[in-house]
């Protein structure tokens, strides 16, 4: 009784700490870069008249691509939960199933053809959506699908998106190539909003929260799950649904961040434990905060030059991962 209330009080200063944590990474990412702002002018900068530098600065440049690095972290480390549930698998990420591959590849086409931003974002939605049709309709067949069936069909679909996208690649001319590459790599510079992102958001946690307590015992097995009175078919489809939006929703905003849906569930889980009613809130907010500093890394560490924030979200996560993978082996 008392390891038990000593988890609960763990997993509510966690999440204090990572409330505490958000604004603080919000106000570092907002003063820093090429031009820095002193903490005391950002407050003046938020609410100052218009046309003064560090209102420009603030408002129309580094707010706005602070907020989308918040939603965008938060989408891929819930997806990340969602599909660890999901496929049972602790080296499951948002991009498994093959979700950013169909973004990428009409995102590319959309930027070999010259289209406009626009036209480019609403790309991205419709590759995404297209994958998860594809994954979902060839998983399902004639009856029921597996997790493993899922899995591979998944991994099939992303294979096939990736020989497409080499091809758009090595045809590209060279004048488009940066601009694939950075997307590819992962890329908030030519973020505008993240209202939509943050809407998919919130309707992905409420959608995760309902269903946590399945989430505990459906980590137990199917067949445990089953005979507690889990409807799993209907809970698998729910997790699959609602992951595949939040990834389809982050690709959309930064395209292809690596790590983030990978390492954070796991650095959490041996804080907090498994029960998905703390995992899912802190995911949210640690997957947010992570990409906040690591695109503040990418556009100051070389600036005025820009990293793609998925080049420091790689650099950040091979390491922790190899950490997790060696103590797990040690315990």
């Amino acid at each position: 009784m008392e390891n038990y209330q000593s988890q609960i009080i763990q997993r509510r200063i966690l999440l204090l700490a990572l409330l505490g944590l958000t604004p603080l990474a919000l106000l570092f990412a907002i003063s820093t870069g090429s031009v820095s702002i002193p903490f005391s002018e950002v407050w003046a900068a938020l609410f100052s008249e218009q046309g003064s530098i560090n209102q420009t600065l603030v408002m129309e440049l580094r707010l706005p691509r602070a907020l989308s690095a918040l939603v965008t972290g938060g989408m891929l480390a819930l997806a990340g939960v969602l599909m660890q549930v999901l496929l049972r698998n602790p080296l499951a990420d948002p991009y498994i199933l093959g979700v950013s591959g169909g973004a990428a590849t009409a995102t590319l086409t959309a930027m070999l053809l010259g289209l406009s931003s626009a036209w480019i974002t609403g790309s991205a939605v419709a590759g995404a959506l297209l994958s998860i049709l594809l994954v979902f309709g060839l998983a399902h067949g004639q009856g029921s699908w597996t997790s493993t069936r899922l899995l591979l069909t998944g991994v099939v679909i992303a294979t096939g998106w990736g020989a497409i996208i080499s091809f758009i690649l090595a045809t590209a001319p060279e004048k488009n190539l940066h601009g694939m590459l950075f997307w590819l790599m992962g890329d908030l510079s030519h973020s505008e909003s993240s209202n939509a992102g943050l809407v998919i958001l919130l309707l992905g946690l409420f959608a995760s929260m309902t269903i946590a307590r399945h989430l505990n015992v459906m980590t137990r097995g199917e067949l445990q799950a089953g005979a507690l009175g889990v409807n799993t078919k209907k809970i698998k489809l729910q997790i699959y649904l609602v992951a595949s939006l939040l990834t389809a929703g982050a690709v959309t905003i930064a395209g292809s961040v690596g790590f983030i849906g990978l390492i954070v569930p796991h650095m959490l889980r041996l804080v907090i434990g498994n029960d998905h009613r703390s995992l899912i809130p802190a995911s949210i907010l640690a997957g947010g905060i992570l990409l906040l500093v690591a695109d503040t890394i990418a556009r100051t560490i070389i600036a005025p030059q820009q990293l793609p924030v998925g080049v420091i979200t790689a650099m950040i996560g091979v390491p922790v991962f190899l950490y997790l993978i060696h103590r797990n082996r040690q315990s």
